[in-house]
Formats: structure tokens, sequence, C-alpha cells
């Protein structure tokens, strides 16, 4: 009796700690702070003279690019492969400490390159030499951030004019000098009635005409500012924010913008905020965390956690479903629309298995689908997607709705992974930007560079 007793006893705490392992690695993975791995620099001394701003021809300076399609004006790209593509710089201090992990995508205009980072206490803003990775400035603020997978900004930079905003995982909204970084104003949505949400303030501002706008939450779901002065315009809606981008919409030939939030996406106007139509899409945890993917009078969205996908059929008084199915479900992975087809990842982004699909818009009928390329993001140029997976492996895949077709692959292209790479791989100029946490690689991709 007492050799099974005993036996009993070592079962049960061998289920308790196997229980409490995988109950730890439950809650890393939904509140916990991916630990920085690899090498980690200081924060190098800035040049000795601020060069002038310049454009490029194949810009890249707010979220997706022109348009906010995930597509580079670069053309000319290099096809083959099997030698792997030229390095021309890499940095390693976007991030200090080992808890500081930080998402944000780069934006680029001609010689600026904007990419957040962080310290321990603060946000950090780099400006890069787009070329040679060279520190032209740096700026910072305090900003209390808890450590839901980092305390570091999630939400891509933009570059307006002479000026370029960030957004903070704490709800700052900043608006800084492009020239040399200097500090122009700094809101928190806060203070207008924003309430963080669950894995911190996400979605990147957008500007338009004299405003940059941001989801805040709370009492302030929508929030508009001047976007010389920092003065709140209008605020609009309640709720819970959601992780997406807002992006605007020509529909009747108005300009109005789509708020993609927690229990829905919304279509508003965009000089004082009123509310045209919702379509209900109550994701849970209320991550819609994808782009939404406009073209004509159409509207694509995709969430995870068995949301699936639809597209609508949109006025400016309504809207009507075209259809809605599961066949692809982007939990925070956007795709990208080439000649009426959807090319993206489907499945949830935590680990390197999932499926990469080809839709047609109008139908929703899934052309093909793979599980060659694991999970994670992909952007386009030149008539090529170009997609990275978690574990920093690039794959260059010719789109065609007849099928899968896989034209070249660089392992490895970002080192020392040790936890998902979900930042988004941007070209801009002939050049490809890969960021992991503290890490940023610049690639060769044009031939003519």
């Amino acid at each position: 009796m007492k050799k099974s007793f005993k036996i009993i006893l070592i079962t049960v705490a061998f289920v308790l700690v196997i229980a409490g392992y995988f109950g730890y690695q439950i809650y890393n993975m939904i509140m916990g702070s991916e630990p920085l791995t690899g090498k980690q620099d200081n924060i190098p001394a800035k040049i000795a003279a601020i060069p002038p701003i310049t454009k490029g021809i194949a810009d890249w300076s707010n979220w997706r690019g022109a348009d906010f399609e995930g597509k580079s004006a670069t053309k000319g790209i290099q096809t083959d492969w099997s030698k792997s593509l030229e390095k021309l710089w890499k940095v390693n201090y976007l991030c200090q400490d080992k808890s500081t992990a930080s998402w944000s995508t780069p934006v680029v205009q001609g010689n600026r390159l904007i990419v957040p980072g962080r310290d321990i206490n603060n946000d950090l803003v780099f400006c890069l030499n787009a070329d040679n990775g060279e520190l032209i400035w740096s700026g910072s603020y305090e900003a209390k951030a808890e450590t839901a997978h980092g305390p570091g900004s999630r939400a891509t930079p933009f570059i307006n004019e002479d000026r370029v905003y960030t957004f903070g995982r704490s709800g700052d909204l900043v608006c800084w000098q492009l020239e040399d970084g200097k500090l122009l104003w700094r809101n928190n949505v806060k203070d207008v009635g924003g309430v963080e949400p669950s894995w911190g303030f996400s979605t990147t501002p957008l500007v338009f005409g004299n405003m940059v706008i941001v989801q805040g939450g709370g009492n302030a779901l929508v929030i508009a500012y001047d976007k010389v002065t920092g003065e709140l315009l209008w605020k609009s809606m309640e709720g819970e924010v959601g992780y997406a981008a807002s992006i605007t919409m020509n529909i009747e030939n108005e300009v109005k913008l789509l708020i993609y939030h927690a229990k829905g996406l919304s279509c508003l106007n965009p000089s004082d905020g009123k509310v045209l139509w919702t379509v209900p899409w109550p994701t849970e945890y209320g991550v819609n965390a994808t782009t939404p993917i406009v073209y004509n009078d159409i509207i694509f969205h995709t969430s995870g956690y068995k949301m699936g996908c639809e597209a609508l059929k949109v006025t400016k008084s309504g809207y009507s479903v075209l259809w809605k199915n599961n066949v692809m479900e982007a939990q925070h992975s956007d795709p990208i629309l080439i000649d009426g087809y959807i090319y993206g990842y489907s499945g949830e982004s935590a680990r390197n298995v999932g499926q990469f699909k080809c839709l047609e818009l109008s139908t929703g009928k899934e052309m093909w689908s793979t599980d060659l390329i694991g999970q994670g993001t992909t952007t386009f140029a030149d008539g090529y997607l170009i997609c990275q997976d978690l574990k920093g492996n690039l794959f260059l895949i010719k789109p065609d709705p007849s099928g899968f077709k896989k034209v070249g692959e660089m392992m490895s292209a970002l080192v020392e992974v040790k936890n998902p790479a979900w930042t988004v791989p941007i070209i801009a100029n002939g050049k490809l930007y890969l960021r992991y946490m503290q890490q940023l690689v610049c690639y060769k991709l044009n031939y003519i560079l």
C-alpha cells in the first residue's frame, strides 16, 4: 500500500510539473517577452555632418509602401539566388538589454531610414543612412511599457514631407523632424480617453491631408490630430482597438477611412470621424491585425482564430458580402493582391508551420496551398513575392494562380533567430531590409545598384 501511495504521489507530482511547464509556456506565449538573442552592440556615435534629405525612385515611406499594398516600385531585382544576395550592411543595436523586444518595420525615403527601438526605460527612434547603415540621428523619450511580447514599438513610422511620425506601444504619438530628429510634439492617446490593448498599441499612424490618425480605444477608438501642431481635431467611436493599420479607400469618388478594430471593420468620414457603416467581425482576443485589401469597390479582409476571410462590395451608405469562407485565416501576416488573386500565409504566427495560399478575389476559391515555406510574412517587387519565414529564411516566389512556383531561396538571411521573426521585409530603392529585434540587415536586391 505504501509503495502504491508513493507511486501515486510521484505520478501526481510529475503531472503537476508537466502542467506547470506547459502553463508557463502558454502564458509566456500570450503575455511574455521574447528575450533578445545574438550579438547586441552599443549605440554608435552619430555621423559628424547631417546629410541633406533626399528622395528615391522607389521609396517605402509608410506601412506597406505606396497605397498600402505591400508592393515596391523597385525594378530589375536579382532572381538568381544560388549564391545568395550581397549583404551591404548590418546593425545590432536597435534594442538595448535582453528584454526590450521591438518589432516595428523600418521606412525609407531616399537616404533616410527610420526604425524604432527600445531600451529599459525609453522608446528609441533611429535614423540611419539607408545606403550604408551609418547613424544620422537618434531620439528617445521615457515611456513605461509592460512586457507582453516586449516593451518596444510594434507600429511602423510614417514619413510625410519633412516630418516622421512614430507610435509607441504605450500610446505615445510623436512627431520628429526628419532632417535632424528634433522632437516637435508628443501626445499620448490615453490623455484623451484611449485604453491600451492586451499587446500594446500597434496601429501604424496614418497621415492624410492635415491629419495624423491612430486608434486609441476606450472612448477614443479613432483619433485625428493636426499633423503640424499635434492639436486634437476629432475623436470617434468607442471600443477596443485592433492591431491593424488604418488606411484610405476611394468610394464613389470620395476618400474614406477604413478602421479595422477589435469588433469589426468601420468606414469613416476623414473630415469629422463620422461613422458611415461597420462590418461586424469580432475576433477572439480582439486581434484583427491584417491590413484590408482594397480593389475598386471591393474590400478583402482576414483574421486568424478560425475567423477566416470575406470580400465585401461597398458604397458610402453600406456594404454587401460577396463571399465568406475559412480558406485563409491570416493572424497578422498581410496578404497581397496580384492580378485578381490573393497570395499570403494562413494560420497562427507562433510556430514555423503554416500554409501559403492563393485565392481568387472574385470568388474566394482556393487555387492552391503549400506548406513548403513555413509560416511568415511577404512583400512584392518586380513581379515576385519575397517571403520570410519565422526563422529568418527567405523564399523568392513567382505568383501564379496555376500553382506554387518557388524560384529561389536564401537560408538564414537573418541569423541567431530564436523567437519568431515577425517583422515584414521591406524593399526600397533596390535594397531589401530585414529586421529581427535588435538586428537590421540590408541586402542588395537590384542588379544595377
